[in-house]
């Protein structure tokens, strides 16, 4: 008799990654749980990270800035092992984890929006605030779709995707086509996860016919 192996299903590149890291980052959750680090205090070690890389976007050294945030990445895996690893029981480090997401995903624009400002190329400025807005919007509607009890994750532009175009454009240094990248493709993703959750929403006030 053979068994037949399911295969995993991912719908985000995230859930990709944090499955394909799960081993290295279990064991390092565990060694800083020992330690008695706290998965709230990485979550916000984090941010601190990421707003030094803002500060030094904004002043036009791109390169240092992808260095700063790639750095700092992963700890936005660790804190869920150190949670995991201490097995807690409330819900507030989700929500802490993806409101310091949104101040981090705010800081890098705001830099880059600061730096062009400074720089007086209005186009790439407004890129950076729409890019900003979109960015904030596709968390927002996955919320908002998780309080009508709809599993949300699906979309073109998700965290990964985002935090890798950032990446690439600042080490190269084409960050103005890496700006129009993440303006319409952020916003692509809001429209793509709106549809998602008012087909969802029909197919659930749809009756089943059954005979």
């Amino acid at each position: 008799m053979t068994q037949q192996k399911k295969t995993r299903q991912f719908n985000t590149l995230t859930d990709l990654m944090r499955y394909l890291t799960r081993g290295l980052t279990t064991r390092i959750g565990h060694r800083l749980y020992v330690w008695g680090v706290h998965p709230d205090f990485i979550t916000f070690t984090g941010l601190v990270i990421v707003a030094g890389a803002a500060f030094v976007a904004a002043h036009g050294e791109f390169f240092w800035a992808a260095v700063i945030i790639l750095a700092g990445t992963p700890l936005d895996a660790v804190d869920g092992a150190v949670a995991r690893a201490m097995q807690r029981q409330d819900k507030f480090g989700a929500l802490w984890d993806s409101t310091l997401d949104r101040y981090a995903d705010g800081f890098i624009f705001m830099g880059l929006a600061y730096y062009y400002s400074d720089q007086q190329n209005q186009t790439a400025m407004l890129l950076s605030m729409s890019a900003m807005l979109g960015s904030i919007l596709v968390s927002y509607v996955r919320a908002r779709a998780e309080g009508l009890n709809l599993d949300c994750k699906v979309g073109l532009f998700t965290r990964m995707e985002r935090v890798i175009v950032i990446l690439a454009m600042l080490v190269t240094g084409w960050v103005i086509p890496g700006l129009w990248i993440l303006a319409i493709g952020t916003h692509f993703t809001v429209l793509q996860r709106v549809w998602y959750v008012n087909r969802s929403m029909q197919r659930q006030r749809t009756p089943t016919n059954e005979e």
